[in-house]
């Protein structure tokens, strides 16, 4: 007997909640983010500095306009007193969780955060929380380390896996190629059908990702171009929801 669990995810980068008009407004990428109605979602490019100023204590106000949900944080480099990476949330019980660093030489610090997620009928979802480089030659350096044994395919894990988040390539380098050879993946469209997601309001190009296996089924997909979310950060929401098989 096969029954299905819908699982409902999102990534957005959500620019240290600097918006388009200059302003850092934690309270308005939480608007965001409520309106999105997620299970699970990766946030990038979060300050969580809890001794700082209000403004940055970004996680932390984020995570308490969103009481139904637990949250992890993975610490790439020191910011404003406190850190800066990534943030996942979520609403199902989490199993476990580690921060991957994938920095390459004195490039800006980068990471993965990994959260292992506990499905209704007991079986785990690893959840990857990328944000990659901007330079060319060090994502290539991110695409083998990201791939390798010691990420994504870890040996001692037959887990199913869901990868997201703000990958800097907008071109098919070797990060997407490599990903595409693992995984299932979409081209993101908005409401104006363009199959771009950056920046906002005049899409250039696509940074914004989401790859998937089984027993992930996509059913449908949205990048969320509210108005609120058209100011909030330069990116916009992607999301994504699945049916996730039992067998």
């Amino acid at each position: 007997m096969e029954t299905n669990q819908q699982l409902r995810v999102a990534t957005y980068n959500v620019h240290k909640c600097r918006g388009l008009d200059g302003k850092i407004s934690p309270a308005r990428v939480l608007e965001v983010i409520q309106q999105l109605d997620a299970d699970v979602i990766c946030l990038q490019e979060v300050v969580h500095a809890p001794d700082g100023p209000g403004r940055f204590n970004q996680a932390e106000q984020i995570a308490m306009g969103l009481p139904e949900y637990t949250w992890v944080f993975g610490n790439n480099r020191p910011l404003y007193g406190g850190a800066y990476g990534n943030m996942t949330l979520t609403r199902l019980p989490i199993a476990e969780w580690r921060n991957h660093d994938l920095t390459h030489r004195k490039r800006e610090e980068r990471g993965v955060l990994q959260t292992d997620l506990a499905l209704s009928y007991g079986q785990i979802l690893r959840v990857f929380n990328i944000h990659l480089g901007t330079g060319y030659m060090e994502r290539r350096h991110q695409a083998r380390r990201l791939l390798g044994e010691s990420v994504l395919t870890q040996p001692e894990s037959n887990h199913p896996r869901l990868v997201l988040g703000d990958l800097n390539e907008w071109t098919r380098g070797l990060t997407t190629k490599l990903l595409r050879n693992e995984f299932q993946t979409f081209r993101p469209q908005h409401v104006w059908r363009f199959p771009k997601t950056f920046p906002g309001l005049i899409p250039l190009m696509t940074l914004d990702h989401l790859y998937f296996e089984a027993p992930l089924s996509l059913v449908k997909t949205r990048l969320w171009r509210s108005r609120q979310a058209l100011v909030a950060s330069d990116h916009l929401p992607l999301t994504a929801t699945f049916d996730v098989a039992e067998t």
